[in-house]
């Protein structure tokens, strides 16, 4: 019995050494074409050179941003979407709640930048996800056919409408995404969840996409699309978990090539701690549960460093166990400094102590998310169905 529990423990670590060595390959090879991109691409801020001197203008682009409360370094986030370099677009904002914070914050961006941001208050909610049902009122008073659908939490750089909406030039494109990171985290919880999307989420997407033959999924953080190709893969959906997630995949489904972009964007999650990191990372464990199926249960081959203390305590401390667990170590924090200096966020260096730690959470996360039905999210009692279906069971607990 011991032998095969030391069997067992052995291919679980061997699997996620072979894990880590597929995120560092893809990860590698993914951020290489995005610099020899970059040496290429064409500067928004060189006169000489500028797209819009080359060829017709652009198309209109209008930015949707569904908000609820106030997050970290609000105001600069949403200030970066309304200095952008891009000639023609306009920033609109949602909110459901009369006398949400937020409010006050974004009437201050429309004075200061009266001709780009315009706000919409008291959208009643046209189903269970309040997000989507907000973006649904703002694609209604879009102006242009071109749409970002954002997060509220991310910053961008002045080319961000440049650069997530370049792909969609081509007819085929019908989604660009793009990930996200914490670049500067201020806290132990910001560190970890920065860990998660940087070491792991990010490099994963990376191997389905490879797997699947093109990504089949959208990030929410941002979503860009033409209305014409939305409309024809389904359009959002208000009563769906992940709905950002089963974007992506029904535009994959309807023939489109759903793009990654090699910009990471910036999220700060400001000074959140371990606990909130759980509650959200669960819900998005248990997304990607309804959305993935059976897929799910072999992420079990994603935690080779979790397996080692086990494997060392069921062998005695044996010198192959030893070596076996050294091994996979150096594989897991190299595989961990090539991510930070590929997506340039040499500021989690000096967090790389509490690896073991994001590892030892993302296993438990895993585990919390293989089986259950419920989700807390912005201080609402969700229940999921199959297909990501999503109901209230009761009202706001904040």
């Amino acid at each position: 019995m011991m032998i095969a529990v030391q069997t067992l423990l052995a291919l679980l670590i061997t699997g996620g050494i072979a894990f880590y060595l597929a995120c560092a390959w893809f990860t590698a090879q993914f951020f290489r074409k995005a610099e020899t991109e970059d040496h290429e691409k064409i500067v928004p801020g060189d006169i000489k050179h500028h797209p819009s001197d080359l060829q017709s203008p652009p198309p209109g682009v209008s930015i949707l941003v569904p908000v609820r409360g106030l997050d970290a370094g609000a105001k600069e986030n949403w200030s970066s979407l309304c200095t952008q370099t891009y000639p023609l677009y306009e920033v609109l904002f949602g909110v459901v709640d009369l006398d949400d914070p937020a409010i006050p914050v974004i009437q201050e961006l429309a004075i200061e930048f009266p001709d780009i941001v315009k706000l919409f208050v008291g959208l009643k909610p046209r189903g269970i996800n309040h997000k989507d049902s907000s973006l649904s009122y703002l694609l209604e008073s879009a102006r242009y056919d071109w749409i970002i659908f954002v997060d509220s939490d991310i910053r961008v750089h002045e080319d961000y409408i440049y650069t997530v909406t370049a792909p969609l030039k081509d007819e085929a494109v019908g989604v660009v995404t793009c990930a996200f990171i914490g670049y500067h985290p201020k806290s132990l919880g910001a560190a970890i969840a920065s860990f998660g999307r940087c070491f792991d989420f990010i490099p994963s997407l990376l191997i389905a996409r490879a797997i699947d033959g093109g990504l089949k999924c959208a990030i929410g953080t941002t979503i860009a699309t033409r209305r014409d190709a939305l409309t024809s893969y389904g359009g959002l959906h208000m009563n769906r978990i992940g709905s950002d997630y089963n974007l992506g995949k029904r535009a994959a489904q309807a023939g489109y090539v759903v793009e990654l972009s090699q910009y990471v964007l910036e999220s700060d999650t400001g000074t959140e701690s371990i606990g909130d990191v759980y509650q959200r990372e669960l819900r998005w464990a248990r997304t990607i549960r309804f959305n993935r199926g059976p897929q799910y249960y072999s992420m079990i081959f994603c935690f080779g460093t979790v397996f080692c203390l086990p494997l060392l305590l069921v062998t005695g401390w044996a010198n192959w166990a030893i070596a076996l667990t050294i091994v996979t170590y150096l594989i897991r924090y190299g595989q961990v400094c090539l991510s930070i200096v590929c997506m340039k966020a040499p500021n989690l260096f000096r967090w790389l102590w509490a690896l073991p730690l994001r590892d030892l959470l993302s296993f438990v996360i895993w585990v919390a998310g293989s089986y259950g039905q419920q989700v807390y999210w912005r201080g609402r009692k969700l229940q999921v169905y199959e297909d990501g279906l999503i109901a209230q069971l009761e009202g706001d607990l904040t």
